[in-house]
């Protein structure tokens, strides 16, 4: 027999457009000679609904849209997740649909509450396994989580299943893959089941989900693999035994890998959330070129407008690299002078700043007078501004409220300045569209004269190398230090991690390709005493 693997890119909250997508993956597999179709973790509205689950309503909508369905599922058995109420509990379910039927409904056993997961906030536990037949074959059903436990796949083997099949919203981050193998092997070999797992695909928020699905026999081989961040149908053929087999499409290099999560996760930003384009402040550095390959390739350059705002400190390369990109580019380019603009802020407020020396003042009414130029054009034309900080500047506050940092989305806000040069490398190796001085010359703001950003920060490999053990590792500071880090460095650092949070608060969100990023993992206080190194 054969059963299909749908990597579903869902609109959250569009329950009717999701159930039209699954009933067209379920003619596609019926035509393709498969009797099952397993789709991801709630399929049917979408994940994560967050505080929609908090909505009595948002239950009835789901029970009548899975109903709706049912009724239009023959000739196929459809395995569908979706949000359920029993007598006032809530569940995050999966159903089996077969015959115009919901034949069973399995309730999710483990409810994550780390990283980006809040389950428990708002789901109670499921505890009965649940089987099914199909061809001769018996088959569990577990739910992302679920697999990540013992309990829950030791129970569906004790009911008699052959194959687990894997219902999962698993989000992107880098080398997730080989720990989801390496998850799935010690399920393997604790039951004796052969695992099929399905794997949602898109962009939801900061959220990348990067489908991926496979499958693995009863020695833990991987058998068939899916592509990576593309939406789509997989036919895996399941023996008498149990045994599946399928296609296996290679896996991406880690670089490709997150510059199309990237890619993914702007294109599906943009477009559910129904705007027109983007646009962009260019600077002729390397975060703002970056920013602007992805937004072009994800979105196609008619829908990508590039603005330069040259300063009094701006260099002529800057310019003529910028220029040279949107030319191989083919987007939209303006550039608009701040000169004068800047001269009338610091005569308006000559008076009030009579006595004082220039400093940092002086350089972020630059960023804030770009800042207000692009959401007047956002305004004007109903663009999405792309912000183009990274990581690295995120961490230690090297960004400008209400100037460098207003927006919509920001691109680059979980990937460290060292890999913004590895994913413009990588992106060269596809046709060069990043003009080479852009990478090879010392980064600057362009704020006052001579600036580079090492003024004011470490290197980037060592100022990188601390945030990753601090703030996605959850290090001390004697463990920094003792990892070779210089104390100096690694206190400096770390008091800026601290000394930022009120910014990051106010910052757009950003699309999450680590395990942590400045989003709904990250909850530190603003106001806080606490301090140590330990």
């Amino acid at each position: 027999m054969k059963i299909a693997l749908a990597q579903m890119n869902c609109v959250l909250g569009d329950l009717a457009a999701n159930s039209a997508q699954i009933l067209r993956y379920a003619e596609q597999a019926k035509a393709q000679g498969a009797s099952l179709l397993l789709t991801p973790e709630l399929s049917l509205c979408g994940y994560p609904p967050e505080d929609l689950l908090l909505r009595d309503g948002f239950y009835v909508a789901n029970a009548q849209a899975l109903q709706d369905l049912a009724l239009q599922v023959q000739g196929i058995a459809v395995l569908v997740g979706h949000a359920h109420e029993i007598d006032g509990e809530h569940y995050n379910a999966a159903s089996l649909l077969r015959d115009g039927k919901i034949e069973l409904t399995y309730c999710k056993h483990e409810l994550p509450n780390y990283a980006v997961f809040d389950e428990q906030r708002y789901f109670v536990a499921g505890k009965d396994a649940a089987v099914f037949t199909l061809h001769g074959v018996r088959f569990g059903i577990n739910i992302c989580a679920d697999v990540w436990e013992q309990e829950a796949a030791q129970r569906a083997a004790a009911a008699g299943a052959q194959v687990l099949l894997v219902m999962n919203a698993s989000p992107f981050a880098m080398a997730k893959q080989q720990r989801r193998y390496a998850v799935v092997r010690e399920r393997i070999a604790e039951n004796n089941m052969a695992v099929v797992y399905a794997n949602l695909v898109g962009g939801q928020d900061e959220l990348v989900f990067d489908g991926g699905s496979f499958a693995m026999n009863h020695n833990g081989d991987l058998v068939a693999q899916a592509a990576q961040l593309q939406a789509g149908l997989s036919i895996i053929a399941i023996a008498p035994d149990g045994t599946p087999s399928g296609a296996m499409i290679p896996l991406l290099e880690s670089h490709a890998c997150v510059y199309q999560a990237l890619c993914l996760g702007v294109k599906d930003y943009v477009g559910k959330n129904g705007f027109p384009g983007v646009l962009l402040g260019l600077s002729g550095g390397i975060d703002s070129a970056l920013t602007l390959a992805i937004a072009v390739d994800a979105l196609g350059a008619d829908k990508v407008h590039a603005v330069m705002m040259p300063s009094p400190y701006t260099a002529d390369i800057s310019l003529v690299d910028s220029r040279e990109m949107v030319k191989i580019l083919g987007v939209r380019y303006d550039e608009l002078s701040i000169n004068q603009t800047f001269e009338n802020y610091l005569s308006t407020l000559a008076p009030s700043f009579a006595g004082r020396a220039a400093d940092t003042t002086e350089e972020n009414l630059q960023a804030r007078i770009r800042g207000t130029l692009l959401m007047a054009l956002s305004n004007k034309f109903g663009a999405l501004v792309l912000t183009t900080g990274n990581k690295s500047e995120m961490s230690v506050g090297y960004a400008t409220l209400y100037g460098d940092m207003a927006g919509g989305l920001a691109v680059l806000k979980d990937v460290f300045k060292t890999l913004v040069y590895d994913l413009s490398r990588y992106r060269n190796t596809q046709g060069l569209v990043i003009p080479e001085r852009i990478i090879t010359r010392p980064p600057s703001a362009e704020l006052r004269p001579d600036q580079t950003d090492q003024d004011s920060l470490p290197p980037y490999d060592i100022l990188d190398g601390i945030v990753s053990l601090y703030m996605e590792q959850d290090q001390s500071i004697l463990d920094i230090i003792a990892a070779g880090y210089a104390p100096a460095d690694v206190r400096r650092v770390v008091r800026l991690i601290r000394l930022s949070e009120y910014k990051r608060r106010q910052s757009a969100v950003g699309i999450r390709i680590t395990e942590r990023g400045y989003g709904k993992d990250w909850r530190y206080p603003i106001t806080v005493r606490y301090q140590d190194d330990f």
